[in-house]
């Protein structure tokens, strides 16, 4: 067998003339289609216009589509361009509408803590001057005393056994005192007792802690229990230190030898207290000479 020339031009292969003469086909197709159309154009315009208007409908429809396509393919452009945008305008909007709510619960915390220091300077009585105003930070939970700890100390003019009241009532009294804070025995407390009176009739009676979150409340007197459900305790100021007036406890319930009743100032829901100085109830005028 002999093995084909190297040297063999593609010329004489049948596909290569197949495509030479396929070209020069189209090319001369072309150029009388060119003459046809110049010469139709020169000597009969109408009729080259119907023949390009009848083009013309043929090509309108895939120019449609093609144009349609290549405005789908733009709108999906824009599309994917508007969500990304979109996007990072949502999450910037997020952003400010997060800052927004913080600022808006700040405020509201504020005006909160302005409200309940207004209403805690409201009660200060004309003639009494606090000592100081102090923020309760803390409680006792875990133990059986009842203390609270306050910000002002003893640099703050504060000094154990002054009072502690807040705009709903007495809340206690400052057990001991250091350089910027203090703690105080709460009402609740079971070494707490404190002389109060019944607004309805002037009952005198002595409030006790009973160490649970309540008071247990005594007549001083003999005879019935003088106390009824719903009625308000206040500080009788009898034996100092508690000024008088100062809401102490509502009754809850009652026995036929003790009454039971609640605080009015919670330390859980305080945020503010007054420090009051110690009242000194005022000297009874001398007996007068005998005659």
């Amino acid at each position: 067998m002999v093995a084909p020339r190297a040297d063999r031009r593609p010329g004489f292969s049948r596909r290569a003339q197949f495509g030479v003469f396929a070209a020069y086909v189209v090319a001369i197709t072309g150029i009388i289609a060119g003459l046809l159309l110049a010469a139709l154009a020169a000597f009969d315009p109408i009729g080259f216009g119907r023949l390009r208007s009848a083009f013309d409908d043929l090509t309108t429809p895939v120019s449609a589509g093609l144009r349609y396509g290549a405005q789908g393919v733009s709108g999906i452009d824009d599309a994917i361009a508007a969500y990304v945008r979109a996007g990072s305008q949502n999450q910037a909007l997020r952003e400010e509408l997060g800052r927004a709510r913080l600022k808006l619960i700040e405020a509201r915390a504020t005006a909160f803590e302005n409200r309940r220091l207004r209403a805690t300077m409201r009660v200060i009585e004309p003639e009494v001057r606090p000592v100081a105003v102090a923020r309760l930070v803390s409680s006792t939970t875990m133990s059986d005393r009842r203390i609270v700890t306050i910000t002002a100390g003893y640099n703050d003019g504060v000094r154990p056994g002054q009072p502690v009241r807040a705009a709903e009532g007495l809340v206690g009294r400052v057990l001991d005192t250091g350089f910027t804070a203090a703690r105080v025995l709460l009402v609740t407390d079971e070494a707490s007792s404190i002389p109060v009176r019944e607004v309805r009739r002037g009952t005198p009676g002595l409030a006790a802690g009973n160490g649970t979150g309540g008071l247990e409340i005594r007549a001083l007197g003999t005879g019935a229990m003088p106390f009824r459900r719903g009625d308000l305790l206040v500080t009788s100021g009898a034996g100092g230190l508690y000024p008088p007036g100062i809401p102490v406890a509502v009754v809850a319930r009652t026995t036929r030898d003790v009454a039971r009743g609640w605080p009015l100032a919670r330390p859980e829901l305080l945020d503010y207290g007054l420090i009051l100085p110690a009242y000194r109830p005022p000297l009874a005028p001398p007996p007068a000479p005998a005659p």
